[in-house]
């Protein structure tokens, strides 16, 4: 009976899967969507490298996973003066790079002095310009970077001058736009301002966040593992992360259920209401401060008349896509701000208008779409932008009368393309970088990094930097509006729906927290095999 049970038992045993075993080695198996464009952390413009830079390379501060809020990061503490121009941040003295140098005040100077040097082109620089004379030595009408407002006073003290009031600054230094760099390992490599250097390979990467990169094959897999150097590291639960990218969301789905990720991007569509039922709860879902658009390259002809691209607009039937390809409970969008973001509450400006889209349109030339010339819509590689572009592909055939072709590319290539102006229609999508209605406003004034329409309005400009200039939330908020309102008109971009986001999280994964703008940080995280 005893050798009956062995053979029995061992007849039953089934292989442990990659996710199983990586648990037991506190590894998780993390899909990320695409190959990355960049993991330096100001070039990054995605959500999805974002996760990795934060790993790697740690701000000031930190944002909370739970509820956003700054946590003390490189800086242990950090005060302002009365009108909020003046921030101080006191840098901790056991922060370390990963080759073992301190972190000072002096690397953030440096980084600082990088992001805003024009060549760069650096998608988020604008983060900056709230700096004093950031702005100007961006443009290049300040060369002197010792007028920018910050500087060290010492190895442990940094000093942020701004131009205007600024209460939620420590929020603002969570993102990745405010992080330090090594100087040493950006000039072995190349200048200040080289985008495309060896820096950021293994082997050469020297970070200060709580895992270093060890591995990076592209379109496979990037390996990061615990750093021993990190300040905190004996908080820190697992000994590495692997970040897959997976393009497809039925593939990584079949991953995941085939045992080989711990945590996934999103879920097809067609299969979240199985993963509902569940009853292991591994679907989770939570509401984001992202909008999904197209964006509309105002040099392209036709694209260059704002009644055509108003006519774009209008012509899509918003509620079709939310409800009937993606499934998941997002909300037709009527602006570029999320409703809610820091309390603003803007009204639905784009809605969809058939007759109006059609009149648009015959004003423009163009009656019932005859001579409309053929336009493209580009995307990157997944099946929901996809379907959302064939959507949007039939709407204008039939209720325009004009053709779109569609494009799909890799991210990284996707990114390029837009970042030179060679596109007529893109797919992009915005995440807040933090819980105030500029993170969304902000994008599209002239000459923004993430604007990339070709589109420019002075009267947005100013209105945008009035916004700045005032505490009063009233008066922020009324002059935000008039900026949704002349998006709305001019329609240099599409708003089409406010994310929800969907994923898988397999249970023996502890500390993922959803939150608003989507972050997730590795420094809470922890895998706990499974009782049995």
């Amino acid at each position: 009976m005893a050798l009956a049970g062995l053979v029995a038992a061992g007849g039953c045993s089934r292989r442990e899967s990659q996710a199983e075993a990586d648990t037991r080695r506190r590894i998780l198996d993390w899909g990320n969507l695409a190959e990355p464009a960049s993991i330096d952390p100001q070039l990054v413009n995605s959500t999805t490298d974002a996760d990795i830079v934060y790993a790697l390379v740690e701000g000031l501060a930190n944002y909370d996973p739970k509820d956003l809020h700054p946590t003390p990061g490189v800086a242990e503490r950090w005060e302002s003066n009365a009108d909020a121009t003046q921030w101080t941040f006191h840098l901790r003295g056991n922060a370390r790079w990963s080759n073992g140098d301190p972190v000072t005040a002096e690397d953030f100077v440096y980084a600082y002095r990088r992001i805003l040097s024009q060549k760069l082109a650096a998608p988020y620089a604008n983060m900056l310009f709230h700096l004093r004379n950031g702005e100007a030595y961006y443009k290049g009408t300040l060369t002197d970077f010792s007028r920018v407002g910050v500087s060290a006073p010492d190895p442990r003290t940094l000093v942020l001058s701004l131009w205007h009031p600024l209460a939620y600054l420590p929020l603002m230094v969570c993102h990745m736009s405010w992080f330090p760099v090594h100087r040493p390992t950006i000039e072995k490599f190349g200048a200040i301002d080289d985008r495309a250097t060896r820096w950021t390979l293994p082997g050469n990467y020297v970070g200060n966040g709580p895992f270093v990169l060890t591995e990076w094959k592209p379109q496979q897999v990037i390996r990061v593992v615990k750093s021993p150097t990190y300040w905190n590291a004996a908080s820190i639960r697992l000994e590495g992360c692997n970040f897959y990218p997976i393009d497809l969301a039925s593939t990584e789905e079949t991953a995941f259920r085939a045992g080989q990720l711990h945590v996934t991007q999103q879920v097809p569509p067609e299969k979240l209401e199985a993963y509902g039922k569940d009853p292991r709860h591994v679907l989770r879902q939570y509401p984001i401060m992202a909008t999904y658009f197209y964006r509309l390259n105002v040099n392209k002809p036709p694209l260059n008349d704002a009644r055509v691209r108003r006519a774009l607009s209008l012509a899509i039937e918003r509620s079709q896509i939310t409800e009937h390809v993606l499934k998941a409970g997002q909300v037709p969008a009527g602006t570029l701000t999320t409703p809610g973001t820091g309390g603003f509450m803007p009204p639905q400006l784009v809605k969809t208008d058939i007759p109006e889209a059609q009149r648009l349109l015959a004003e423009a030339g163009y009656p019932g779409g005859a001579g409309f010339p053929s336009i493209e819509i580009l995307y990157n590689t997944t099946e929901t932008h996809q379907h959302i572009a064939e959507a949007i592909q039939q709407m204008w055939l039939k209720n325009l009368g004009i053709h779109a072709t569609l494009i799909n590319q890799e991210a990284k290539v996707v990114e390029d393309v837009m970042r030179q102006g060679n596109y007529q229609v893109a797919r992009y999508g915005w995440n807040g970088d933090y819980l105030d209605p500029s993170t969304f406003i902000d994008i599209m004034t002239t000459g923004n990094g993430n604007n990339q329409t070709g589109w420019s309005n002075a009267e947005y400009d100013r209105l945008d930097a009035l916004a700045q200039t005032t505490g009063d939330n009233r008066k922020r908020f009324d002059y935000f509006l008039q900026c949704e309102q002349i998006l709305a008109r001019e329609s240099p971009l599409i708003p089409l729906y406010y994310y929800t986001r969907s994923l898988l999280v397999r249970p023996e994964v502890r500390g993922w927290e959803g939150n608003l703008i989507d972050m997730h940080l590795l420094n809470g995280v922890s895998l706990e095999p499974p009782a049995r």
